[in-house]
C-alpha cells in the first residue's frame, strides 16, 4: 500500500500497519518533516478530544505507538499521571506524532522505513497491464524545497490523506493576497501574530474553535481599555460545543455506519444540521473568554470589544494602504453597515483539499453520487470501475458518505484498523460489534458467527477464517495474519526509476464485493451497494 499524505490519518494507519506481516507500505509527504496545524500552536489550546484518541489507542492500547507509550519514552508518565489531563495541549499532540513519525521513518529527517518526506506526489495511475497503481512523485530539496529528482513507485493500493485546506470566502479572497493590509487565514496566526498584535483595530471573522481561540489570544495580549477588537459570525450565536456523552456517540463507528447506510439527499440534509457537533465552541473557551472581559469590566467601564453574531460579511474592499473596509449584512435586522479595520483575521474553516489534478487519470473510473462526488463504500474504499481491482482508500474526503465523523481524530485508530482488515482479506484487528449505547434507527445489525470460544478474540485457529489465511496469532487486540495460499494484498514494487516487480496479484480487488465486514463481538455487518 502507498499512502499519499502524512497527516494524522495516515501516520495512524502507517503506524497500526507497522508489524502487520505480509503487508508492505509507503507513505509519501512534500513536507520536510511532520508537522500539524503550526498555526494554531497557541499556548495552553488543547484538542478537542481526549488523549486516547491518539493514533492508535482505541483500536489497539498495546501497541509502541500509543501516546501513553510516547509519554514513557519521554520520561513522562508520572507527571501526566498526576497533572490529571484528560484533554492534552495541541502542542502536545503534535509532539506526539513527531515522535511516532520520526520512529516510523527510522529517525528524525531519514528517509527509511515507511515515511517519505519531502516527496510530493504528482499524478496517481492505474496500469492495468500491471494491475497496480502507478504513483509519479518529485523528489524535493529539503533547504529550498525545489524539484531534486523525478521518480516512480507501484503499489497494489492507494491510501489517499492529503487533508484539508484553509477556506477563504469569496468576498475576502482579493484582501488575503493584499501584502500591506494583514488579512490572514487562523492557519497562519502565529505566523503574523507580532504583525497583528501592532495594528490598531482587528476584526476576527468566524466562531469555531479557531476563531475563539485567536479572538481569546488576541484579547488577553491587548492593552486593557484599548483592546480594539471585533469578533464577528454569521451563525445565530457564539455556541457552545456539543459535547453531552450522548450526543459524543455521533463520533462512533456505530453511527458511521448507519450514516453510511442512509440514502444520499438524508445524508446530505442531516450534515447541514449537525454543525454544533464539530463547528462550535469548547465551553472552557467560551468561559474564558467571558471571565477575561469580566475582569477588564472590574478596572471600570467596558472592554473595547465588539462580539456580533448573525453578521455576513456581503464584499470588501480596501481603504487606502492600511485599512480595508467590510460591507456587513445583519440577517435578521435586516440591516447594513460598514466596518473600517486594521486587520482581519479569517478563521472560516477548512475545506477538503481538491484531489481531482492528483487523480486526473483515474477519473474514467470513479464512480461518483448525484452531486458528482466520489461514492466510497463502507470499507473507505472509493467506488471504482471494476477494471481497476486495487482499493483507493480515503481519509477525511468521506464526510458526505460517513458522516461527521470523517475528521473527527477520534475515528481515526478505528478506520485504519478497518482499512488494513479490507487490505488482508482478514482481521488484522479485532474491532468491537458494538460502540455506542444509542441505537440509530430502526433496524438492528445482523447477529453474524461467533468466534471459536464464544467471544471477541477467541480461539487461534482458522474457523469461520477468511479463505486464504491459515489461522491468527498474537493479542486480539492486535493481530497478526499468517499469510496461506492468497497473494500478498500489500506490497509496493520497484523503486524509483526501476520497473515494476513480476509480482502484480491483485490482493484483496480491493472493490465492493458485496460481502460483510466481520466484526468483533460476534456482529456481522453487511456491506452496503449504493445505487
Amino acid at each position: 500500500m502507498a499512502g499519499v499524505g502524512v497527516g494524522p490519518f495516515n501516520l495512524s494507519l502507517a503506524a497500526l500497519a507497522d508489524g502487520l506481516r505480509g503487508l508492505r507500505t509507503v507513505f509519501f509527504d512534500q513536507r520536510p518533516r511532520f508537522s500539524w496545524h503550526p498555526g494554531l500552536m497557541i499556548e495552553g489550546a488543547t484538542l478537542q478530544v481526549p488523549f486516547l484518541a491518539d493514533l492508535v489507542s482505541l483500536t489497539d492500547p498495546s501497541s509502541p505507538w500509543s501516546f501513553l507509550s510516547f509519554l514513557r519514552a519521554q520520561g513522562r508518565l508520572f507527571p501526566f499521571y498526576f497533572a490529571e489531563r484528560f484533554h492534552i495541549e495541541r502542542a502536545e499532540y503534535d509532539a506526539y506524532c513527531r515522535w511516532v513519525s520520526a520512529g516510523l521513518a527510522g529517525g528524525e529527517g531519514a528517509d527509511s522505513g515507511g515515511l517519505l518526506f519531502g516527496h510530493q506526489v504528482d499524478a496517481v495511475r492505474w496500469n492495468g497491464e500491471q494491475r497496480l497503481f502507478e504513483l509519479d512523485f518529485t523528489q524535493l530539496d529539503p533547504v529550498t524545497g525545489e524539484a531534486a529528482a523525478l521518480g516512480r513507485r507501484w503499489a497494489r493500493n492507494v491510501s489517499l490523506g492529503i487533508g484539508t485546506a484553509p477556506y477563504v470566502p469569496e468576498a475576502l479572497r482579493p484582501l488575503a493576497d493584499t501584502p500591506t493590509v494583514p488579512v490572514i487565514h487562523s492557519a497562519d496566526y502565529l505566523d503574523h501574530r507580532e504583525r497583528l498584535l501592532a495594528a490598531g483595530h482587528i476584526t476576527v471573522i468566524g466562531s469555531g474553535q479557531s476563531g475563539a481561540e485567536v479572538f481569546l489570544d488576541l484579547l488577553r495580549n491587548r492593552p486593557c481599555g484599548r483592546e480594539g477588537l471585533h469578533w464577528l459570525t454569521r451563525s445565530a450565536a457564539f455556541a457552545p460545543m456539543e459535547y453531552s456523552k450522548l450526543g459524543l456517540e455521533h463520533f462512533t463507528p456505530d453511527y458511521t455506519r448507519y450514516f453510511h447506510g442512509l440514502p444520499e439527499r438524508v445524508r446530505d440534509a442531516l450534515l447541514a444540521r449537525q454543525g454544533q457537533l464539530h463547528k462550535a465552541i469548547d465551553h472552557g473557551t467560551l468561559a474564558a473568554i467571558h471571565d477575561e472581559l469580566y475582569h477588564r469590566t472590574c478596572q471600570g467601564g467596558w472592554p473595547d470589544a465588539v462580539l456580533t453574531p448573525g453578521v455576513s460579511v456581503r464584499t470588501a474592499g480596501r481603504i487606502g494602504r492600511t485599512q480595508v473596509e467590510l460591507h456587513l449584512d445583519h440577517a435578521e435586522q435586516g440591516e447594513r453597515t460598514r466596518l473600517r479595520t486594521d486587520a482581519v483575521v479569517l478563521a472560516t474553516g477548512y475545506r477538503e483539499r481538491a484531489h481531482d489534478g492528483l487523480l486526473s487519470a483515474l477519473d474514467p473510473y470513479v464512480r461518483r453520487d448525484a452531486a458528482g462526488r466520489p461514492r466510497v463504500d463502507e470499507r473507505y474504499r472509493m467506488v471504482l470501475d471494476p477494471e481497476v481491482t486495487g482499493a483507493l482508500y480515503v481519509q477525511n474526503a468521506e464526510r458526505h458518505t460517513h458522516g461527521v465523523g470523517a475528521p473527527d481524530l477520534g475515528m481515526a485508530a478505528h478506520r485504519s484498523a478497518v482499512i488494513l482488515d479490507s487490505l488482508t482479506g482478514g482481521e488484522a484487528y479485532a474491532l468491537p460489534g458494538r460502540t455506542a449505547f444509542t441505537t440509530f434507527g430502526l433496524r438492528a445489525g445482523q447477529q453474524g458467527r461467533v468466534r471459536p470460544g464464544g467471544g471477541p478474540g477467541a480461539g487461534s485457529g482458522s474457523a469461520g477464517m477468511p479463505t486464504g489465511y491459515a489461522g491468527y496469532a498474537g493479542f486480539a487486540g492486535r493481530r497478526t495474519a499468517v499469510p496461506g495460499p492468497r497473494p500478498d494484498a500489500g506490497a509496493v514494487t520497484g523503486g524509483v526509476t526501476g520497473a515494476p516487480g513480476a509480482d502484480t496479484g491483485a490482493g484483496g480487488e480491493g472493490q465492493p464485493d458485496g460481502g460483510e465486514l466481520r466484526e468483533g463481538g460476534g456482529r456481522t455487518v453487511p456491506l452496503i451497494r449504493e445505487p
